[in-house]
């Protein structure tokens, strides 16, 4: 058994999906007969990108955190992997709360075969290096959505006084600075460069500088933690962080806010298939752009009880143009889902990521479907709408546009076939339990 459980009611669902996160056959389809408006409540679970660095920032203390409002999905549970790897100690509390001891961690037991495979996991190299001074690192791995290379947050490790030398396919970091601190400029807003060297930063006996920083939820939640453990930040909700560490790094409780891109997906299938859907555990303050522009564009909403919002059907769609930016700009990981809604509106939609030139691989799979969908370039494409989708059989090729393909299958006509949704199952905690309870004809089988 790869963890201890403390609740008997837990171990069922947690070290059942623990256990074969790694083993997940990948054959899993999502089959979907579309046409059905959705209505009724979803909740919205804990952060998934929010869950990564905070989950890393644990290894900076040998006393004991608790983590509340987990999502109990594929990357959490390989976080989580990768630590008991090292040597953390691991209890489930309750459903969705943890408990992590790193009192005794070896940094060379590091699983290499998780690490390939999980993007995330390049958030351990910031707490490792303050902690040991030194520390080998494969590349790491994840979605197929263009080139993603760690050069940001290498040179940001390089400007601190980490000296980086590559041993065949992997990296060996070394600290010569003495954890004293220094300045950074990152050469792009990074989110996940950003929280490494806010980490590596947290043991640091100076003061640390760090701009061109991101300000996305997810660094403003590590913020939060990074306090709750005794290091000084400034700058949270800015692009210039300023951190001063601390020796002795307090253990921490934690309750993490709940993800906005799940939120939004919700929103945005319910816009699609224009249901009458209240999404309950809303993080209105980092999805402000996206909710204008679905008012902009003709659908109705409205908020209930601070944190709840209400899709309602729309009358008219007007999609102009969609464009992902840094936050506060509409998430590149909603643009997937924005481009799905874009086949409903009539005349010309474009859409455009400048962050990734794969984020739009998931078009050539609604033009599958019966879009009529043109690339100008990797990152610009033209959506012609109205277009009525059907159903196909498509492939799954990374997580946002997994669930985009998800709610292309909620409009189309006929049965859709979804493949690899292993991806899916990255961020979504089994997202086809809950969409079955408002009205969608969508099951997994094998």
């Amino acid at each position: 058994m790869l963890f201890c459980f403390t609740l008997s009611r837990v171990e069922g669902l947690q070290n059942r999906q623990i256990l074969l996160s790694m083993e997940r056959d990948m054959e899993e389809k999502f089959i979907i007969n579309g046409g059905r408006p959705l209505n009724g409540e979803i909740e919205v679970r804990g952060a998934k990108n929010a869950a990564f660095p905070i989950l890393a920032a644990t290894l900076l203390t040998k006393k004991e955190c608790l983590i509340e409002n987990m999502p109990l999905i594929e990357d959490v549970f390989r976080m989580l992997e990768i630590l008991k790897g090292m040597g953390s100690e691991i209890f489930w509390v309750g459903e969705r709360a943890v408990k992590i001891n790193n009192s005794q961690i070896n940094p060379e037991h590091l699983r290499e075969d998780i690490i390939k495979r999980l993007r995330g996991s390049v958030l351990f190299q910031g707490p490792l290096l303050a902690r040991f001074g030194k520390v080998q690192f494969p590349q790491p791995g994840g979605c197929v959505i263009g080139a993603r290379p760690i050069d940001a947050h290498l040179d940001g490790f390089n400007q601190l006084g980490v000296d980086i030398r590559r041993y065949g396919k992997n990296y060996i970091l070394e600290n010569r600075n003495g954890n004293a601190g220094g300045k950074a400029i990152l050469n792009e807003f990074s989110v996940t460069a950003t929280e490494n060297l806010m980490i590596f930063a947290g043991l640091n006996s100076g003061k640390t500088i760090i701009k061109t920083a991101d300000q996305d939820y997810q660094v403003q939640e590590l913020s939060k933690f990074l306090r709750k453990m005794g290091i000084n930040i400034r700058g949270t909700g800015t692009h210039q962080l300023a951190i001063e560490g601390s020796k002795n790094p307090k253990g921490a409780r934690h309750k993490l806010m709940y993800d906005p891109i799940e939120a939004g997906t919700f929103m945005l299938m319910a816009a699609a298939t224009k249901g009458d859907v209240l999404i309950k555990n809303v993080e209105i303050d980092f999805l402000e752009l996206p909710l204008k522009k679905l008012k902009d564009f003709g659908v109705p909403w409205k908020l209930e009880n601070k944190k709840n919002i209400r899709i309602l059907p729309w009358k008219k769609l007007a999609i102009d143009k969609v464009q992902s930016l840094i936050y506060p700009g509409i998430p590149s990981d909603l643009q997937s889902a924005f481009g799905v809604l874009a086949t409903r509106s009539p005349g010309s939609t474009l859409i455009h990521d400048p962050l990734y030139e794969g984020r739009l691989k998931y078009l050539e799979e609604l033009n599958k479907m019966g879009a009529e969908i043109y690339f100008a370039d990797p990152h610009r494409a033209i959506i012609n709408g109205p277009t009525q989708l059907y159903g196909r059989e498509l492939e799954s090729l990374d997580l946002r546009g997994g669930a985009a393909l998800i709610i292309a299958g909620l409009i189309a006509k006929g049965k859709t076939v979804i493949n690899n949704i292993y991806q899916i199952d990255r961020g979504y905690e089994r997202i086809e339990e809950r969409l079955q309870k408002i009205g969608a004809d969508i099951k997994r089988i094998v």
